[in-house]
C-alpha cells in the first residue's frame, strides 16, 4: 500500500527533461548552454570592440577555452595517454593567436588579465599551502631533505648527457651548454632566460635581444618535452602500480589533512574555505614581500612559512581542512583556464617553432629525458617512488611555474607542487649562477 506521501512526483514535461540533461552535460565543469551563451556574449563583445579584461569576462573566456581544449584532450586515441589534456590547454591557444584565429581584442583582453592579475600566482600559492597542509607532518621534512639527491644526480646526469649528444650532433659544445641545456634547467622565462640572457649580454657586450631569442625556444621545447614524458608516466603507473605512490612522494606518506590529529573528520564550511584563502594569500604576500626587501625568491619563501605552519601546528585541523579544500577547487577547476591563459599570454608559438631541427629536439629529449630517468632509478634508495621522482625531476626542465602546473596536470599530481616549486626555483637558481660563472669564463 502506497499513501499519499509516498506517491512519485510528477514526471517534468518532456522539454524540461531534455533541458535537464543539456544543463548535465558540461565542457569540463561548464554545462553546455552556458558555454554556447557565453559564446554569444564574447563574440557579440569583441564584434563592439568591448572584450574587458576584467575578472567577470576571464573567468568565462578562460573557463570555454581551456576546458574545451582538455576536452578534446582527453578524448585523443594513444594522445590522451602523454598528458594532451594539458598539451591542448595550452598550445591550442598559442597556435590560435599565432594564426590570428582569436581576435586581437579577446587576445589583449587575456593578455592583461593574466599579467595584472597575478592569476597564476594564487593558484600556486593555493595548491602549495593546501598540498603542504594535506601532507603527513612526519614526513613532510624528510621529503624535502630527500628530494635533493635525486635532483642534484639528474642534473648532473643530463648536463653530461644533453652536451655529449649536442656536441656529437655537430652543435658544437658551447653553443649546446649555454643555448640548449643551461636554459633547459634554468627555471622557465622570468627566473631562467631573462637572466641568462641579460647575463650573457653584459659578458659579450651584445643585445640582449639576440641572446634571449636564442635560449626561449629550448625553454619552451624543453618544457613541451617534460610535459609529455610526464604523461607517459601518469599511463605507466596505472599499468605499474608498485612503481607509484598515487600523488605521494615517498613511501609510506599518507594525506593526514580530513582527520588532522583528532579521530573525528573536521567539518569544512565556507567561513572555514574562505579562512584559509585568506591565510594563502597572506603567506604569499610575505613572500612577495621579502623578494621586494632581500630578493629572497617569493615562492620559495611563502613555500618555507606553509612547512612551518604544517611542522609548527600553527593551523588547526579544521583551518589544514579548509586549505586543501581550496586546494581541490583549484586543481579541479582553475587548471585548464589557467593553462589557457598561459597559452595565451605567455607561450610565443613561433618561439617553439624555432626549436624544431633534428639536433636540437633530440638534444633537448636526451637531456630532459635523462633527468627523469635518473630520478626514476635513483627514487627507491632515497625511499621514495620512482614516478613520483622524475615527475619532479621533470619540472627542472619546466617552463617556471607555468611549466610546473602544465607537467603536473599531464601527470595528474598536481600535489607534488611544493617539490616541483623545489626543482624549479632551486635548482633553476643554481643553474643559472653556475652558468653566468662559467660563461663569463669559457663562452665567449
Amino acid at each position: 500500500m502506497t499513501v499519499e506521501g509516498d506517491r512519485a512526483a510528477p514526471r517534468a514535461p518532456a522539454p524540461l527533461r531534455i533541458w535537464q540533461r543539456l544543463m548535465d552535460t558540461r565542457i569540463g565543469i561548464v554545462p553546455l548552454p552556458v558555454a554556447a551563451l557565453i559564446a554569444v556574449i564574447v563574440g557579440l563583445s569583441v564584434a563592439r570592440g568591448e572584450a574587458r579584461s576584467d575578472i567577470l569576462t576571464s573567468i568565462a573566456v578562460l573557463a570555454v577555452g581551456g576546458f574545451a581544449c582538455a576536452e578534446i584532450g582527453k578524448r585523443l586515441p594513444v594522445l590522451k595517454n602523454l598528458g594532451s589534456a594539458a598539451i591542448f590547454a595550452t598550445f591550442v591557444p598559442s597556435f590560435l593567436v599565432y594564426a590570428h584565429v582569436l581576435p586581437a581584442a579577446l587576445v589583449t583582453s587575456i593578455t592583461e588579465f593574466t599579467d595584472q592579475s597575478n592569476f597564476l600566482y594564487l593558484f600556486i600559492a593555493s595548491i602549495i599551502v593546501g598540498s603542504i597542509l594535506g601532507m603527513d607532518r612526519r614526513v613532510l621534512l624528510a621529503g624535502f631533505l630527500k628530494i635533493f639527491a635525486p635532483l642534484a644526480l639528474g642534473s648532473l646526469a643530463a648536463f653530461a648527457v644533453g652536451c655529449g649528444v649536442g656536441t656529437a650532433l655537430g652543435l658544437g659544445l658551447k653553443h649546446t651548454v649555454f643555448k640548449i641545456v643551461v636554459p633547459i634547467m634554468a627555471g622557465g622565462v622570468g627566473e631562467g632566460a631573462i637572466p641568462l640572457s641579460v647575463g650573457y649580454a653584459q659578458v659579450t657586450h651584445l643585445p640582449q635581444g639576440e641572446y634571449f631569442a636564442e635560449v626561449l625556444p629550448s625553454v619552451m621545447l624543453g618544457s613541451l618535452t617534460a610535459i609529455i614524458l610526464a604523461g607517459l608516466l601518469n599511463y605507466v603507473g596505472k599499468r605499474r602500480p608498485d612503481l607509484t605512490g598515487d600523488g605521494q612522494l615517498q613511501i609510506g606518506e599518507h594525506d593526514v589533512v580530513l582527520t588532522g590529529d583528532h579521530a573525528e573528520r573536521p567539518v569544512v564550511t565556507p567561513q572555514t574555505v574562505g579562512a584559509a584563502v585568506v591565510t594563502v594569500v597572506t603567506l604569499y604576500l610575505l613572500g612577495a614581500l621579502t623578494q621586494t626587501l632581500w630578493h629572497w625568491p617569493g615562492p620559495i619563501v611563502m613555500l618555507g612559512l606553509a612547512v612551518i605552519v604544517k611542522l609548527g601546528r600553527l593551523a588547526t585541523p579544521t583551518l589544514e581542512a579548509g586549505a586543501y579544500a581550496n586546494y581541490q577547487f583549484f586543481s579541479a577547476c582553475v587548471t585548464y583556464p589557467l593553462l589557457f591563459a598561459i597559452g595565451v599570454a605567455k607561450t610565443p608559438w613561433e618561439k617553439i617553432v624555432a626549436a624544431f631541427n633534428a639536433p636540437t629536439v633530440i638534444t633537448i629529449v636526451a637531456t630532459v629525458a635523462t633527468l627523469m630517468g635518473t630520478g626514476f632509478l635513483t627514487a627507491r634508495f632515497v625511499g621514495m617512488h620512482p614516478i613520483e621522482t622524475a615527475i619532479v625531476n621533470a619540472c627542472h626542465s619546466g617552463q617556471g611555474g607555468t611549466g610546473d602546473v602544465a607537467i603536473l596536470t599531464a601527470a595528474n599530481r598536481m600535489q607534488l607542487m611544493p617539490f616541483a616549486q623545489i626543482a624549479t626555483r632551486i635548482g633553476g637558481a643554481i643553474t643559472v649562477t653556475l652558468a653566468l660563472i662559467a660563461f663569463a669564463r669559457f663562452g665567449v
